[in-house]
């Protein structure tokens, strides 16, 4: 245990840098992009003093590192600034927005996770066979195409023609938000027993989930089944077998777990980026999402909520990265954390 805590110290020493840096690259590329954000932010209409006098109160009159330094000492504090598109604190829009886009990608990792490392698992165990080859295929055409074309494809079908699932929002009209608890609506639903509002809720998950999902989990069943492939050709597995070991047990314990480390280091990041890359989907699907919201914010100039978005991606990745390393040095001792662990 003492290991495992000077480990996550490690990485939280490191994380430090990493935000410093990255809210150094982001700051800068922020400020010297094209357009005038207090002009874009007022309109093109504003008289000249009104745009001065805003310039002014962002410090955009200053220097760069006079900038910087405003913007982390009130980073430091835990205000980003306001919102030059929605006029409130981004902090207030980022604790509104982000719960959204987290819920959203912990439904689509719990489909990556069932879907992909099943339909790998069964691919690698009927290999080259006809079960093998309809997955491999399922699996391309998973990976070719874009997360928005399966939303739109979706929404076509289950929206318009089958008419069986919801296509817009978090709740249907006339549901009542549960108390916010986490500010995700299924969690919050449950925590204050409204399983009607959680039923209600889901549904409307379901669609965006699955289509921000379908690429990552083909990519983990192709990786899953190289993998399974591999480790079922090893000496240890025959050792096994030749024991008279039975065949759900080698799958299970003996192929399964080792097959697991690469796709689930894999899904790792592909869960963190979820939350960066779905806006195609949250627009589709009018999810208010903060994928969604740094969009906006990118169109509109709008430098607060843009910085804050990017900090709160970066650090995203960090804490998604290192709970891949826990789980991948339990999987495997012998590489990656479980060496470091042992001082190895």
């Amino acid at each position: 245990m003492g290991k495992i805590i000077k480990f996550i110290a490690k990485r939280l020493v490191y994380s430090v840098f990493v935000l410093v840096g990255l809210s150094i690259l982001i700051f800068f590329i922020a400020r010297v992009m094209p357009g005038n954000p207090a002009r874009m932010a007022l309109g093109a209409r504003t008289p000249e003093w009104a745009i001065e006098r805003l310039r002014e109160e962002m410090h955009l009159d200053e220097p760069l590192y006079i900038q910087y330094y405003y913007w982390v000492k009130g980073a430091l504090h835990g205000n980003f600034g306001t919102s030059l598109v929605t006029r409130r604190s981004v902090a207030e829009d980022i604790k509104v927005f982000f719960p959204a886009s987290l819920e959203l990608a912990l439904y689509a990792g719990i489909f990556m996770g069932i879907i992909g490392i099943t339909l790998g698992t069964i691919s690698g165990w009927y290999s080259n066979t006809w079960v093998d080859n309809l997955v491999r295929i399922i699996s391309y055409m998973g990976i070719i195409t874009p997360s928005f074309v399966f939303a739109i494809f979706f929404v076509l079908i289950f929206g318009f023609v089958l008419q069986i699932l919801p296509t817009m929002g978090r709740l249907s009209p006339g549901v009542v938000l549960p108390p916010s608890i986490t500010g995700m609506v299924t969690f919050d639903a449950l925590i204050t027993g409204r399983f009607n509002v959680f039923f209600d809720a889901l549904k409307h998950l379901l669609l965006p989930a699955l289509s921000l999902a379908m690429g990552p989990l083909s990519q983990g069943a192709r990786i899953t089944r190289a993998t399974f492939v591999d480790n079922a050709q090893k000496d240890y597995i025959a050792n096994e077998r030749s024991c008279g070991i039975p065949e759900r047990t080698i799958m299970f314990k003996y192929l399964l777990k080792p097959s697991l480390i690469p796709t689930i280091t894999v899904f790792g990041m592909d869960f963190a980026a979820i939350i960066g890359n779905a806006f195609l989907v949250e627009l589709i699907f009018s999810w208010p999402g903060l994928s969604r919201y740094g969009m906006n914010a990118m169109l509109q100039k709008d430098l607060n909520a843009m910085i804050a978005v990017v900090i709160v991606l970066g650090l995203m990745f960090i804490i998604v990265n290192t709970i891949v390393d826990l789980i991948v040095g339990y999987l495997d001792p012998r590489i990656g954390l479980g060496a470091e662990m042992s001082g190895k």
